[in-house]
């Protein structure tokens, strides 16, 4: 129960707010799934029985990009939406950490109703959640408490399930361990890809959360949210570079699933040996395997510094060549 104490503590601070003003939500992400989030949310904010308005947006610091010493830090793709939507830089704020003192006195200055989290990235504190008037809710891509952490859909499409959804959470202290307030089901193709999974999660979890709004201004919603069972939470761990190394003495099934699961980062790897007919030379080619059909295997592949191809287009590049595959050790 101690999950839900945290949010209903919110119902001490409801009170305070004009009938006429329209609600302040800061908005929390950081990566391209987000920024989609972030429209949504805006495009709604913008219509004209809008109950509340982006006050703030927050999002993780810019990564140096380019060569060497010309190195600059790059707006994340949420920050360069708001950018091009002409939004001032004093209203994105991009803390190292979620609790730096400079932060929170900036977050509580601008006095928020609500945060919303989509793939933020960062861990907030105690001293962040209690500033929100209404608490903080997470979009959280999987059935929760089903796929707690970094890579829920990742690892859901790892694991070949057939169904799936998105969770609108409130957030404590505790990863993805907060009280359920609206949960929508999914069913999984055999085929789709992460990318493709996660913006669609996150565009159902945006349309749900905007469904509740009325409950969370209401307070009813902190009442409404329902615990999870700890005892059935699994975990979804961060992705690494040895995810993506396939393994062809794995069952055809397995390997199918960490493609669709893994394409977007770290990507599947093999390294191909290419032999001449004549059995003189062997040369090896590393490629990214991108995309595959159990009944058929390879459709689609990337070899080392060029672009995605077809298995066809990359049988016709090699003509004259037996292809192996080198086995992991």
């Amino acid at each position: 129960m101690k999950h839900v104490k945290e949010v209903q503590s919110l119902n001490e601070k409801l009170p305070g707010k004009h009938e006429d003003a329209r609600h302040r939500v800061i908005f929390l992400g950081t990566p391209e799934v987000a920024s989609s989030v972030l429209q949504q949310l805006l495009d709604a904010a913008a219509t004209s029985d809008s109950t509340f308005e982006v006050a703030a947006i927050v999002t993780q610091p810019g990564r140096p990009r380019g060569r060497g010493s010309k190195k600059i830090a790059q707006p994340c793709p949420v920050a360069q939406l708001a950018l091009d939507q002409g939004w001032p830089q004093e209203k994105i704020l991009s803390p190292v950490k979620a609790g730096e003192e400079p932060f929170l006195e900036q977050l509580a200055a601008i006095d928020p109703d609500l945060c919303i989290t989509a793939a933020y990235g960062n861990i907030l504190p105690s001293k962040f959640l209690a500033i929100p008037r209404f608490g903080t809710l997470n979009i959280h891509p999987s059935l929760l408490p089903q796929y707690r952490g970094a890579a829920p859909v990742q690892r859901a499409l790892q694991d070949g399930v057939r169904e799936t959804g998105v969770t609108v959470a409130f957030t404590v202290r505790a990863m993805d361990a907060g009280p359920v307030l609206a949960q929508e089901r999914v069913e999984v193709d055999d085929e789709i890809q992460a990318p493709e999974l996660l913006a669609d999660l996150f565009r159902r979890g945006t349309e749900l959360l905007l469904t509740r709004l009325p409950d969370v201004w209401s307070g009813a919603a902190v009442q409404q949210a329902i615990p999870q069972d700890d005892a059935a939470a699994t975990h979804a761990a961060k992705l690494g570079k040895a995810d993506g190394q396939l393994d062809f003495r794995e069952h055809a099934r397995v390997l199918h699933n960490k493609v669709r699961a893994f394409v977007g980062w770290p990507g599947t790897q093999a390294v191909l040996l290419l032999r001449s007919h004549d059995g003189t030379a062997d040369r090896e080619m590393e490629v990214k395997v991108t995309r595959t059909r159990v009944s058929q295997e390879v459709l689609e592949l990337q070899p080392a510094g060029k672009k995605p191809m077809s298995a066809t287009a990359f049988l016709n590049g090699v003509k004259g060549r037996s292809i192996l595959v080198r086995l992991a050790p």
